[in-house]
């Protein structure tokens, strides 16, 4: 869910520790994902073709599933959260579960792409990457499906609905998918998953030992005063002079009551109030999104908005209520023990390629998975200035240099056999 990203990708540093080659089952692997080439990207453009909105991924989903039944897995679970699909692939030898998360909604954007695979659905657009996501996801099932006699465990793949949040009024998402029991039978030891970015240069691999994305947390504030006479404004409550000081006692939590240290994001992105230009409103309603990386920061800013809004309403005469909608996303981070395991086998395969990015602003349902078990995040860059593939994320002209999708494949299936084989 990029297009939750507030800050830009602030610097990245490369990785300088000396690994060795790649072994023969990642060379192996390698050979495999690039002879999938014209395959990966056929099935990327079918998906972006056809996208299809949160909750709504009814086609998507039984595509998927066709693709896994055709593949030979042994079970293929449909309708997860509504549309979600689970496969699951036994292994020949005895080993641990593993899984791998891709998420596979569109968005509500009207594509501006010159290309002949171009939406067919108006006002729906792949403008985040998740089709991609699907894509190197059968991918990597593909390749595991055909080295399945080799293979020391089980590998659950997770094709997940609604990671751009779910309608309203509705669930959806990572958190019903594990309300469903898609961490179940068999329970996973381990998730990994990726984000495709335009931040990153196609080819590169940003990783982070620890926050990666930030915990999202979208609010609705509403703020009353007495509607009166544009003319007699002491007759009445001037609810628009009290929302401006709210908007600017809300931005001091960031530059006076937060460590300058902690990174925090507090954004008043939408305000609506009054009707007409001669009476004061009696009402207003604004939205906004708070981001935060650490959850004492989190708790003590929601606190901190109560207080502050407490305070200069009822300095004016006024009042408020503050709702934080559900869900919101915790903090996408990735644990130092997963980490420091996962780091050697992107190394072997990408060596400099793989670079320690800081944390983004964005936000990812993936972390809903990995409150529930150890799980890895990363992202793969996927602009190209040469081809004119730079637009940024939830935009209309946002697109993917197919070039990272058997990088893609590669890493993922190297990332599960990797850690099902130390594991075993």
């Amino acid at each position: 869910m990029l297009t939750r990203i507030a800050l830009p990708l602030l610097a990245s540093l490369a990785l300088q520790a000396q690994q060795p080659a790649p072994n023969a089952t990642e060379k192996k692997v390698s050979a495999a994902a690039k002879a999938l080439e014209a395959a990966l990207i056929e099935t990327r453009r079918e998906f972006h073709m056809n996208p299809e909105l949160s909750n709504r991924e009814v086609k998507t989903g039984q595509a998927i599933a066709a693709r896994l039944k055709a593949l030979g897995f042994d079970e293929v679970k449909t309708g997860i959260a509504r549309t979600g699909v689970i496969g699951i692939l036994k292994g020949g030898k005895p080993g641990p579960v593993v899984a791998w998360r891709a998420d596979i909604d569109a968005l509500p954007v009207i594509s501006e792409l010159k290309v002949p695979y171009k939406s067919k659905n108006p006002g729906v657009h792949h403008a985040c990457g998740h089709d991609a996501h699907i894509t190197i996801a059968l991918g990597a099932a593909e390749i595991l499906s055909k080295m399945r006699a080799d293979i020391p465990g089980t590998i659950k793949f997770i094709f997940q609905p609604a990671e751009e949040g779910a309608p309203k009024g509705e669930e959806g998402g990572a958190s019903l998918m594990i309300k469903e029991g898609a961490l179940q039978n068999p329970r996973p030891a381990a998730i990994f998953g990726l984000h495709i970015t335009t931040w990153l240069p196609s080819g590169k691999f940003g990783v982070a030992n620890g926050p990666l994305m930030a915990a999202a947390d979208t609010f609705d504030i509403t703020l009353k005063g007495k509607q009166v006479h544009g003319a007699t404004p002491h007759l009445g409550t001037d609810t628009t002079v009290v929302a401006a000081e709210c908007i600017t006692a809300l931005q001091t939590i960031r530059s006076r009551r937060i460590d300058p240290l902690e990174p925090m994001v507090l954004t008043i992105g939408s305000i609506h109030g009054g009707n007409r230009h001669n009476i004061i409103t009696g009402e207003i309603k604004m939205q906004g999104t708070l981001r935060t990386f650490n959850e004492g920061v989190r708790e003590s800013v929601r606190t901190m908005m109560k207080q502050t809004l407490q305070g200069c309403t009822s300095t004016n005469g006024a009042s408020y209520t503050l709702e934080f909608q559900e869900p919101s996303y915790p903090v996408t981070t990735n644990p130092a023990g997963l980490y420091e395991e996962t780091i050697p086998v992107m190394k072997r395969l990408e060596g400099d390629n793989v670079i320690v990015t800081k944390p983004v602003a964005g936000a990812e349902d993936f972390s809903y998975f990995q409150r529930e078990i150890p799980g890895f995040f990363w992202f793969l860059g996927s602009s190209n200035e040469a081809k004119g593939i730079t637009a940024a994320h939830h935009t209309p002209d946002f697109n993917i240099d197919e070039d990272v999708l058997v990088p893609g494949v590669r890493m993922a299936v190297s990332q599960l056999l990797d850690y099902l084989e130390r594991h075993k």
